[in-house]
């Protein structure tokens, strides 16, 4: 009896123990009557009470996680696993009649339901789930689908997928009061005790970290402590949200969120050109409160927008940079499969845009039917289609507006050269006179005309439908453009048809690039010539071009006499592709241009065998000088109408200037002078929309005839009408995102929001608002944070305000209730919470007035141990204390990542993490025990105390320590605790008491001390 009790409930069973203990030697008959009242009254030794079942249960909350979990497998939306044609997702399939003839649920009758046949059987033949998926279902389990399915077995749509409903609110309630409210309604329904206040050290400390990632001054706590006013507490919500610190901290969230980093990891761990230029335009991003909706707008479309907005000092573009959340994907270096490397990346790009925005796992579509959420196979296709109708470029970084401004004024000073020159041309003695225009002077064999496909001639007066990105290209060629001689202000002649960088100047960026076509002949030919340009077969979309298998698909072109540039593509033959021009180069994958670079193209063809110059494009006419000058004017010139005007000039029948020519052409250098493009960075343009099929089990060597339809989530999100033919569909894809009628995307960012403020979210799993997900804690709350969210004009700052002022923010740590509520799902106490790596980091670096408070440029290197060895690491390593700057700004290297960030759980940046991992290992006691950060900045901290605390008292220089790193004062047996440690240390070293305070190693070694105690990374 004594074994049974003790093992089976704890101190009141040895209790119970030890007085049966007692009667050893009583009669049997008495002992036996004596047992059986105990085990009467003893709950232990009573049957076991059955589980409380929900008086009205819900299909979303109570049976829909019981199916997914142990049904949907077999029985789910995905064909492909289905089995017994029984689907349990939907009502359709549920109520139907089966292949045995049975009805799996019969609503309101358990004998006509054959699913409670299966699920209360013993035999393992026929019971559900069965034995071999090492599935079972609990006793409570099986009551609830019993009861559902008397109650009438009503399905509903998944919880997430059904538009918030605003809950009942006071005209007057606040927004906190609101969410104290929607609280205490759970803590009361499961009769908890809600904590008391937190004191103000501890609210000081924590508001301090959950705000800005930093600990409180000494100043600021005693401050507020000594704040008696009754707003104080408000006052200091305000002051952290105004702190440029906020900005850091809250763009680290999202970093994980974008799995930012400045490399792209495998072989030879290549940069993410500008990769900290999206760091910064985070920071900028959360500092000034930008509306979460033009966040998501600038990350998937900022290159689309019609009003992007720019940086206010700087006049570069900041929507722009916000697409980079699309570029900071993993990259390999020469894949043999380069479709297969596509279609990696863009898995990518679409599971950080699924579980970043939406909070769906998308990508688990790939290969099937989305097994659990009503995501099929499709809808990920159709979202596949806009992210490969997405291309890759180099943008630069530069005032914008001025550089837009200033070209326009060139534009316009340019037509006025030509419209003054045409003017006297008009009034020529010849302009009555007839000519015949001669075409295709230079003559061709016209059976070798079709032995080659022209890809883009641009001897004529247009691009050829290729797209121009940037300045550089104009909008058209240089046919006809007037060159004045370099001598003096005169035409010299008027220049022939080409796309050049330099329409004009060089210094300035663009990028002209082909419609995509099918690789079908072994040769792609580009006639060209520049300096410090070069010409790329773009494959696949794939960008790491070199040796050894890809290096020929990037020329460089050094030549300033028209040159023939071949790629031999003979083995992609099949694959798509698009030609890429540009004035500068790719060196090792990071785009650099020259001010003195440039590139000019005549054309570019396929062919099989030789080179084929094509014919030039023209016509046979009689026509006039008048005809052919209004036409120059009018930019619509054809060839050997420019010809023809050329002649005349040599003959000197033309005029050659005009009085004001020579001031018009100082006015064009002088507005073009500022312009020069020099900073750039990976982004996005927009490419040739094209549908994808699907790919069967996810390969693309075995596609689907039919191809998808771009959309993003047309089976949940059905509101959607057809997306645009001729571009990406990102800006159609954003719409979407961003209706009214998307019941996720403001339920996703509040909910992540409340994660970060609270340590877990409404739904823990923040990223998973799937049937696989977590259930909302506080449903009602959720869609009413997501409601205010969007009323508020998406304001993030807003929303966290909301938070921190609530009572339930304030309330202390200590559990009133401990066995009650040990999750604290709901919140009764504020949770204890261990501080991230980069808090952990920065509170060193704060307490030991290391801190470089510097914001923003490019990223201090990373400091590499000895044990950080591979391919593609830095001949340099960073300084060990990163230059004393915020751990935001330390460079991320996906095959380098600091030693201190991975000790503390920041997560690999290769998905959306949105939630990190919280451990408590051996190796993060051994970081600080031994780490030289943490003994250096254990030593700063020592110094600065010595050298700024001269008149301090030993237990002065403990409660200034206890404040700094602690944010209070210590208790009492704390300081004698604290200086019989000193004075250990003391005899240690033999120091006597004199010299105790000017001891650097002594205080270095207490430093130490306090950073190694679990209160200085964790909030308490």
């Amino acid at each position: 009896m004594r074994k049974l009790l003790l093992g089976s409930g704890g101190v009141q069973h040895r209790e119970m123990a030890d007085l049966l203990g007692k009667f050893n030697n009583v009669n049997l008959v008495f002992f036996s009557i004596f047992l059986l009242t105990v085990c009467f009254l003893y709950p232990a030794c009573q049957e076991k009470k059955r589980p409380e079942l929900a008086e009205q249960v819900d299909f979303n909350f109570h049976i829909k996680p019981i199916l997914v979990q142990k049904c949907y497998l077999c029985h789910g939306p995905d064909p492909s696993s289905r089995e017994a044609g029984l689907r349990l997702d939907i009502e359709e399939g549920a109520f139907s009649i089966l292949e045995s003839g049975n009805t799996a649920i019969h609503p309101g009758s358990l004998q006509k339901s054959a699913l409670v046949g299966r699920i209360t059987q013993t035999d393992p033949e026929l019971m559900m789930p069965p034995p071999s998926s090492n599935l079972e279902l609990s006793e409570k389990e099986i009551n609830l689908l019993k009861k559902w399915i008397k109650q009438g077995a009503a399905y509903k749509e998944h919880w997430a997928f059904i538009p918030p409903v605003r809950p009942e609110t006071a005209p007057d309630e606040s927004t906190s009061e609101v969410i104290d409210r929607l609280l205490k309604e759970k803590v009361d329904a499961h009769q908890l005790t809600v904590s008391p206040e937190a004191d103000k050290y501890t609210l000081i400390r924590r508001l301090s970290y959950v705000l800005t990632g930093l600990p409180p001054k000494p100043e600021e706590v005693k401050a507020f402590v000594e704040n008696k006013g009754y707003n104080a507490y408000e006052k200091l919500v305000d002051h952290y949200l105004a702190s440029p610190a906020y900005g850091e901290r809250w763009a680290r969230h999202w970093m994980d969120v974008v799995r930012y980093a400045e490399t792209k990891g495998h072989e030879f761990d290549f940069m993410i050109h500008g990769a900290w230029q999206f760091r910064d335009y985070l920071i900028r991003a959360f500092n000034k409160d930008l509306p979460y909706d033009q966040l998501v707008k600038e990350h998937l479309a900022g290159d689309l927008l019609a009003f992007p907005r720019y940086h206010p000092e700087k006049g570069f573009n900041e929507s722009i940079l916000g697409t980079m959340f699309l570029t900071m994907a993993e990259g390999t270096h020469s894949p043999v499969d380069i479709r297969k490397d596509e279609t990696d990346r863009i898995d990518n790009m679409i599971d950080v845009t699924g579980k970043g925005l939406q909070g769906l796992t998308i990508a688990c579509s790939k290969c099937h039917d989305h097994k659990f959420d009503p995501i099929p196979t499709k809808d990920y296709y159709g979202l596949y289609g806009i992210m490969e109708s997405t291309r890759f470029t180099p943008v630069p970084l530069s005032e914008e507006r001025k550089k837009t401004i200033n070209l326009e004024d060139a534009r316009k000073i340019k037509n006025y050269i030509r419209v003054s020159l045409a003017a006297l041309w008009d009034s020529a003695d010849a302009q009555k006179l007839p000519f015949q225009l001669a075409a295709n002077f230079e003559k061709k064999d016209k059976k070798t005309a079709t032995n080659y496909k022209i890809l883009g001639d641009f001897r004529g007066q247009d691009l050829q439908g290729w797209k121009a990105d940037g300045h550089a290209f104009g909008v058209s060629t240089t046919l006809g453009d007037p060159v004045f001689k370099k001598d003096k202000p005169e035409l010299e002649y008027l220049n022939q048809g080409m796309a050049s960088s330099r329409k004009f100047k060089t210094g300035i960026f663009g990028a002209l690039r082909s419609s995509d076509f099918t690789i079908g002949e072994q040769f792609v030919g580009v006639k060209a010539r520049g300096s410090g340009g070069s010409i790329r077969i773009i494959i696949d979309n794939f960008q790491l071009i070199s040796y050894p298998i890809y290096g020929g698909m990037d020329q460089k072109v050094n030549n300033p006499e028209w040159s023939q540039f071949v790629f031999d593509v003979g083995d992609w033959k099949g694959h798509k592709a698009y030609i890429e021009v540009l004035p500068g180069a790719y060196r090792n994958h990071v785009y650099q241009q020259r001010e003195e670079d440039y590139i000019e193209v005549e054309y570019a063809i396929a062919y099989e065998e030789e080179w084929q110059e094509p014919l030039l494009p023209g016509k046979t006419a009689n026509t006039s000088l008048i005809t052919a000058v209004a036409n120059w004017k009018n930019q619509h010139s054809a060839i050997e109408e420019v010809h023809h005007l050329n002649t005349m000039l040599a003959e000197n029948r033309l005029a050659r200037s005009f009085p004001e020519m020579e001031k018009s052409i100082f006015q064009e250098k002088l507005v073009l002078a500022p312009i020069r493009d020099s900073v750039f960075f990976n982004g996005v343009t927009e490419g040739t929309g094209r549908e994808s099929p699907v790919f069967i089990r996810g390969s693309h060597l075995d596609l689907e005839k039919d191809k998808v339809p771009r959309a993003f989530l047309p089976k949940i999100l059905d509101y959607q009408g057809l997306y645009s033919i001729k571009g990406s569909g990102r800006m159609e894809m954003t719409t979407a995102i961003l209706s009214p009628e998307n019941p996720l995307t403001a339920r996703v960012m509040v909910n992540r929001i409340w994660h970060h403020v609270f340590g877990r979210g409404i739904v823990e799993s923040v990223d998973n608002f799937g049937l696989q997900g977590k259930l909302p804690s506080h449903s009602e709350l959720l869609d009413y944070l997501a409601l205010s969210f969007v009323e508020g004009d998406w304001s993030i700052k807003k929303m966290i305000r909301a938070m921190v002022l609530t009572d339930a923010f304030r309330r202390s740590t200590q559990a009133l209730d401990p066995e009650a509520d040990i999750e604290n799902r709901y919140l009764a106490r504020y949770p204890v919470r261990r501080l991230e790596a980069e808090a952990i980091r920065d509170g060193m670096l704060a307490v030991a007035s290391s801190l470089d408070p510097t914001m923003y440029g490019s990223s201090v290197p990373v400091h590499l141990t000895d044990f950080m060895q591979g391919r593609g690491r830095p001949q340099l390593s960073g300084p060990v204390d990163g230059n004393g700057r915020r751990s935001i700004y330390l460079e991320v290297r996906r095959n380098f990542l600091d030693g201190m960030m991975m000790a503390f759980d920041r997560p690999t940046p290769f998905s959306t993490f949105g939630k990190r991992d919280v451990t408590n290992v051996p190796a993060q006691s051994l970081f600080l025990m031994n780490d030289p950060f943490v003994i250096l900045q254990a030593g700063n901290m020592a110094v600065h105390l010595i050298n700024n605390r001269q008149e301090d008292t030993l237990e002065d220089r403990i409660k200034f320590i206890y404040l700094n790193a602690f944010s209070r004062l210590p208790e009492q047996d704390e300081l004698g605790h604290a200086i019989n440690f000193i004075q250990t240390l003391a005899i240690e070293y033999k120091v006597s008491s004199d010299e105790i305070m000017e001891h650097a190693d002594l205080w270095k070694d207490y430093c130490h001390s306090i950073f190694n105690m679990k209160e200085f990374i964790y909030l308490l």
